[in-house]
Order: structure tokens, then C-alpha cells, then sequence
């Protein structure tokens, strides 16, 4: 699929799931936007001594609470709630294949932190662009496909620093590995009314 390279897309008769749940689809997305943030904070944590990935990371956290804001700002307009935070099966599972693939050296940490990083945001742009395309609801329409632009962006970060700091990792192999394994449980998901679901 174009730059993101994911091997498979997502049914957009993911949507029609979706249409009956705004109210589901919204509290996820919020509470992915704030996972998003977290995680990009933790990797600054771990990485302070790479100057120009705290900044870029910076800027992308405060784009991921702005998002955050914008999605609960639908939810209060609508005068829907947000509800606790859901769990993202997806992600978990990612998050697990991440843990699994290190070789225990801080460089090889960062790569997989920042490919599983890339591949959250890579899916969730491929998804917000299924659902700009096809959501019946004009507003959000407009609200998605300017947000499919944004976590392009966010996903191009992550894989220009996993292939500048990833020294003596061959980083493009790995990639190809992470997509393998996305594909390999993507098929699992798009029947429920979250980002990942």
C-alpha cells in the first residue's frame, strides 16, 4: 500500500461496523492518541542523549495531545462521553513481538521501539484514510483524512531515526520482518469499532 508498505488493507466494509458506534470509535481513538503521546514520551526517556529525536519526538507529542483534545472535543459536541480507556488487542500484540525481538543492546531497543512505533502509525493512517473515504459522516470525514496526513508524517519520523541510529542493524530487513508479522495478524482484526479493532 503505497509508502506504508502494509501488505494487506483494511476492508472498507470496516466502516459499516464503525457507522454503528461512533460513540465506541471516538473513546478509542481518543485513548490511542494518549497511548500514542506515552510512548513517544517513554522513548525520550530512554534516548536523551539523541538531541534531534527528542525534539522531532517532542513536537510529536504534543501533536498527539492536540489530537487527543480535538477527538474529545467531537465527543463533547456531540454530547456523547468518553468512556475508560479500551484495551488494544493489536497493539498488545505488536508490543509482545517487540519485546520478543531485541537482541538486549540499547541500539537494537531503540530500532524495535521505533519500528513498532512505525507500524502503529503506519496502520492507523492506512485506517483513518478507509474511514475519511468512506464514513457517511461529512465531519468526520474531513476530521479523518486530515488526520491520515499527520500519522504519515508521525510514521516517516519513526523509520528515519530507527535507519539513522540503528548502526550495525540492518533496519530495512527488519522492516520487512515487522510487516511479515503485522500481515501475519492483521487478519484478525477489522471487525470491531476501534482504530485497531
Amino acid at each position: 500500500m503505497g509508502v506504508l508498505r502494509l501488505q494487506l488493507p483494511t476492508d472498507p466494509r470496516w466502516v459499516n461496523i464503525v457507522e454503528k458506534n461512533i460513540e465506541e470509535i471516538l473513546t478509542d481513538h481518543a485513548w490511542c492518541e494518549q497511548k500514542a503521546a506515552t510512548n513517544a514520551i517513554t522513548i525520550i526517556t530512554n534516548n536523551p542523549e539523541h538531541q534531534d529525536l527528542v525534539q522531532d519526538l517532542l513536537a510529536l507529542v504534543k501533536e498527539e495531545v492536540d489530537h487527543f483534545e480535538q477527538v474529545h472535543n467531537i465527543i463533547i459536541k456531540r454530547g456523547l462521553k468518553l468512556g475508560r480507556e479500551r484495551k488494544d488487542e493489536y497493539v498488545n500484540e505488536l508490543y509482545q513481538y517487540m519485546k520478543r525481538s531485541g537482541d538486549g543492546s540499547r541500539v537494537s531497543g531503540l530500532v524495535e521501539r521505533l519500528l513498532f512505533s512505525a507500524m502503529i502509525e503506519a496502520r492507523s493512517c492506512e485506517r483513518f484514510k478507509v474511514l475519511s473515504e468512506n464514513i457517511q459522516d461529512e465531519e468526520l470525514s474531513v476530521f479523518y483524512r486530515e488526520l491520515m496526513e499527520s500519522e504519515a508524517g508521525h510514521y516517516t519520523t519513526f523509520i528515519t531515526y530507527a535507519r539513522k541510529y540503528g548502526v550495525g542493524i540492518d533496519v530495512e530487513k527488519r522492516w520487512r520482518e515487522w510487516l511479515a508479522f503485522e500481515e501475519s495478524i492483521i487478519t484478525n482484526y477489522g471487525k470491531n469499532e476501534t482504530i485497531h479493532g
